[in-house]
């Protein structure tokens, strides 16, 4: 059904009033402002009942007016620009009514013979019928049609209904989907809020977690390097002891040596003596000399073996192994952990006589909220 919009001479209309009247639209029902009149604190007004409708579907657990217990208050949004309305214990009730806009309604209507949206349907013309208006709605063609089209016309056969009851009838079903959708938007801005405070959380706990992560294997580092140290002053000590030591055996050799290769010599200035009186004076003392020299026993010496210093290898294999393990221990494990605490002393000590190298393994490992991972096979010893 086609139809055509005409334009009849309209009294005491112009286009200021035009332009008046969409001014004086509620952006919820479509419709001329109804008194009372609310204005938001975006500056936006909106009839208190469309404000009331879009309060309870924002807010469905808040308490009517007249119940007996009365509310803290709640929210919306503003249709019109998305400006969250904060309310007090009273609701729609609070907001301040716009007397302005009230009073500029009543001089509309006073100035005005006919009601918002009336004359488009005045104008609104059937294109079949040029002198009937639109009238009637055919509800199986699902369009606005005249009189005459029902009785001679294309829908004849068809349903129909007055235009006003369906025009009523959708613009409810119009204003009450709106609602739903500016509730549904707040609910879904609500929890974009709340995900996008989970982000902040996530990122804040991630933050720290990496913090204390740091801090605990400084502490494994700083328990390593204070081992070491002590490790390698252990083998200092035993090896300044033994260098000391040889070289006391190398200063008696080297003076055994001296007196002896001062002998040689007095011995052969001896030999080369002429007189054979004198020679026999000096040779006895000479060959006692000797004799004393070669019996002195020069067995002190440092036995096979002695500058092996092996026995200062380590075994670190269970510990690199249980490094490799750390991983971040459950809530409950750390509560078991808590629980079964340290054995009693005298108490249970096979795993120390099982891992003796245990005493080794770096401090501060369970503290550091770490925990090994248990090793799928024992290691030997290396």
């Amino acid at each position: 059904m086609n139809f055509a919009v005409g334009f009849k001479p309209m009294l005491g209309t112009s286009q200021s009033m035009d332009n008046l009247e969409k001014q004086l639209i509620c952006p919820i029902c479509l419709e001329m402002f109804t008194k009372p009149v609310v204005i938001l604190p975006c500056q936006h007004n909106l009839c208190r009942k469309c404000a009331n409708d879009i309060f309870q579907a924002s807010n469905p657990l808040w308490q009517s007016r007249g119940s007996t217990s009365v509310s803290s208050g709640g929210r919306f949004r503003c249709p019109s620009c998305r400006h969250e309305v904060v309310l007090d214990r009273h609701g729609v009730y609070g907001l301040q009514r716009n007397l302005l806009v009230e009073n500029i309604i009543d001089i509309y209507k006073q100035e005005s013979s006919r009601p918002l949206h009336a004359k488009a349907e005045q104008q609104l013309m059937c294109e079949e019928h040029e002198d009937e208006k639109i009238n009637i709605y055919c509800l199986t063609c699902e369009t606005p049609t005249c009189s005459m089209c029902k009785v001679f016309g294309a829908h004849k056969d068809c349903e129909v209904a007055p235009l006003t009851n369906v025009y009523k009838r959708q613009k409810g079903e119009l204003s009450d989907g709106i609602a739903m959708l500016v509730a549904g938007n707040d609910r879904i801005q609500a929890i974009i809020s709340q995900m996008e405070e989970i982000c902040k959380t996530i990122e804040d706990n991630g933050r720290r977690q990496k913090q204390h992560l740091c801090l605990r294997f400084d502490s494994l580092y700083s328990i390593l390097e204070e081992r070491k140290k002590e490790l390698l002053q252990e083998i200092g000590r035993e090896q300044e002891e033994k260098v000391q030591r040889v070289r006391e055996l190398i200063r008696q050799y080297g003076d055994h040596l001296e007196v002896s290769s001062k002998l040689v010599e007095s011995a052969i200035q001896s030999m080369e003596e002429p007189q054979m009186a004198v020679y026999l004076q000096q040779s006895k003392e000479l060959i006692k000399k000797i004799t004393d020299m070669s019996k002195a026993s020069m067995s002190n010496r440092p036995e096979p073996g002695y500058e092996n210093m092996d026995h200062f290898s380590i075994n670190v294999e269970h510990v690199a192994e249980m490094l490799r393990t750390i991983e971040f221990h459950t809530d409950a494990a750390g509560e078991e952990a808590e629980v079964e605490g340290p054995g009693p002393e005298g108490g249970d000590a096979t795993g120390e006589e099982e891992r003796p190298e245990a005493a080794d393994a770096p401090e501060g490992t369970e503290d550091a909220g770490l925990r090994p991972k248990p090793a799928s096979a024992s290691h030997g010893q290396h």
